[in-house]
């Protein structure tokens, strides 16, 4: 089967790399992708917003399955543009309808929808100019930290936390305001989490589903957690508070009643379901949904999972992931984060990127690189993603970071200390 992947980052190459290993695989294809999935696939020139270009290339290249990487296009409607179109509308697309979206695309439709299905997640109140004076009294009834979060999609900077009443005031004033254009239109005000975050991963064929591996992001650019949030510094997989014990609450308290509730919305969701969890003393709390998988967290848990990925894309597709058997390997995965100096401020594009030395006890992802002539140049704040198995997530560890310093462009910088809180 020809297979098109949207998107460009680490995620979209390490779906490549592990749909490369299918036998059910004819044509891998990624749009845009970059010098990374270049060597697995053909990469094709187009934004993954441009849904009449990315329809014509599934046409022409005769394309069987479409999994969807990042948010902005599903949360855009890609899945409903294909099902509109009476020649594509047979075509499986992995990854949720429009109206599954919101789980991302709006925090107050997810709050709403946890609060309406006794999914556990910390007090709040959705927040709009209209209502100002009411928000601005909520916050007085909060204890510090004060949690503000911009209801649509803010490319992972729209969650303000902040320490004084008074500044968290002026913050939500400038939000709604808009500081981040209309996604801040409406905020969401929390109530504040106190515990270890973790990801879960699920599949969903809309009525079954499997639980993938869990993983643990780092998102500050600063060792110890400090400085500003990224898209990702690194990710361990398996989390070793995620024990048996707890995973069974995840499952009950939060996994079904969500896959229940959207069924009970009568909304068509295939795809991913990544629920970002906090660790409260061993109970979990929803802090968000995502409608696709994570990154860095795909790049560690596409090394756990030995199933064939196609196989369990067709189970999404035709409904049949209950007939599946979900294999994962017993070793740990972790990936290790390169990132242009700056980053997540102001860095520096097209900066040439070299490997001294073996790296073969890794998988280098490429996230943000592309293809300048023969050479691989930085393209984007997070460049490569490192990643290696080992039998605990120290030992993994160890290797990424061995293979991580025989890399070299300009100004490159990874944390060190990832695992520190486990």
């Amino acid at each position: 089967m020809n297979i098109l992947i949207i998107g460009s980052g680490g995620r979209e190459h390490a779906f490549a790399w592990k749909l490369k290993q299918s036998p059910k695989l004819e044509k891998l294809f990624i749009a845009p992708g970059n010098a990374g999935t270049a060597s697995l696939g053909s990469n094709l020139d187009i934004e993954v917003t441009d849904f009449e270009k990315l329809a014509a290339a599934v046409i022409e290249n005769r394309i069987d399955m479409i999994i969807v990487g990042p948010e902005v296009p599903l949360v855009a409607g890609i899945h409903d543009y294909f099902a509109s179109i009476p020649e594509l509308k047979n075509i499986p697309v992995i990854g949720p309808d429009k109206s599954g979206a919101r789980l991302e695309g709006s925090k107050d439709f997810a709050k709403e929808f946890m609060v309406k299905y006794n999914i556990p997640t910390a007090g709040y109140l959705s927040v709009t100019q209209q209502n100002l004076d009411e928000g601005i009294a909520f916050l007085g009834k909060l204890n510090a930290p004060y949690v503000l979060k911009a209801d649509g999609l803010a490319a992972g900077k729209g969650v303000l936390i902040i320490e004084s009443r008074s500044e968290a005031e002026e913050a939500l004033r400038e939000m709604i305001g808009g500081m981040f254009g209309e996604a801040s239109a409406t905020v969401v005000i929390e109530a504040f989490l106190s515990g270890i975050e973790c990801s879960v991963f699920v599949l969903t064929d809309g009525k079954n589903y499997k639980i993938l591996p869990e993983a643990k992001d780092y998102k500050r650019i600063g060792e110890g957690d400090t400085g500003l949030n990224t898209g990702g510094m690194g990710a361990i997989s398996p989390v070793p508070f995620a024990d048996a014990t707890f995973m069974k609450k995840v499952e009950e308290r939060i996994v079904q009643p969500t896959i229940d509730g959207l069924r009970s919305e009568n909304i068509d969701y295939r795809g991913f379901v990544f629920i970002g969890l906090m660790n409260c003393g061993g109970e979990p709390m929803v802090i968000e949904y995502n409608v696709r998988m994570g990154d860095p967290e795909t790049e560690a848990v596409m090394l756990r999972i030995e199933n064939d990925l196609v196989g369990l894309f067709e189970g999404v597709a035709h409904r049949t992931l209950s007939e599946q058997e979900l294999k994962v390997s017993n070793n740990a995965a972790v990936t290790v984060m390169l990132v242009a100096g700056g980053y997540p401020g102001k860095y520096d594009k097209g900066l040439a990127i070299s490997v001294t030395g073996s790296t073969e006890e890794s998988i280098i992802f490429h996230a943000g690189t592309k293809l300048s002539g023969t050479k691989v140049v930085t393209n984007g704040g997070r460049v490569l993603a490192v990643s290696s198995t080992g039998k605990d997530f120290k030992d993994a560890l160890e290797k990424s970071y061995r293979s991580a310093a025989k890399v070299k462009f300009d100004k490159m910088y990874y944390r060190r200390d990832l695992g520190f809180d486990l």
